[in-house]
């Protein structure tokens, strides 16, 4: 992770606490055993990224073992109980039209952060042929960024560089 370019996009001082807070919430409890994602319906282009991104997905995030939600689907994955999830061509994200958004950098890929009082944190590529989205539970985040590492190298890998459809 650039460290500099994380200090630069996080320049509001309070985003740096609340990913660090650990806390549970009423959000959680969709994620877990038995959790669940919608499943994104993209287009051609966005859907064959995806499912060269599933097969370079880890075992292991953030120290957690696979955990994939329901139903079962080549656009979506899951590790730890509760979940963190990844869905990918999910539609771009309202977040990205909003100058306030804060952002990071990853080991080169672009992530929009938003979060909304208790509950998860959700996090979205940026500049990508295919929009990724991942969930990261309330209770999770003490461990703050951290889950983007593992999903860097497979992302930059697997969806090129682009400006999404829709």
């Amino acid at each position: 992770m650039n460290i500099s370019v994380l200090r630069r996009l996080l320049v509001p001082a309070v985003l740096l606490p609340l990913l660090t807070a650990v806390g549970c919430s009423s959000a959680d409890s969709a994620a877990g055993s038995g959790a669940r994602a919608s499943v994104p319906t993209p287009d051609a282009a966005a859907a064959k990224a995806c499912r060269k991104l599933r097969t370079e997905l880890p075992e292991h995030v953030d120290g957690l073992s696979r955990n994939d939600p329901a139903p079962k689907s080549e656009l979506t994955a899951g590790w730890g109980d509760p979940a963190i999830i990844l869905r990918c061509g999910v539609p771009r994200p309202a977040a990205l039209d909003d100058p306030k958004t804060d952002s990071v950098e990853v080991d080169g890929v672009d992530w929009a952060i938003e979060h909304k009082d208790g509950g998860p944190y959700l996090l979205s590529t940026t500049l990508r042929i295919a929009y990724v989205e991942v969930t990261i539970p309330a209770s999770r985040a003490g461990n703050g960024l951290s889950p983007l590492t593992d999903f860097a190298k497979p992302v930059a890998a697997t969806i090129p560089k682009g400006i999404a459809e829709g």
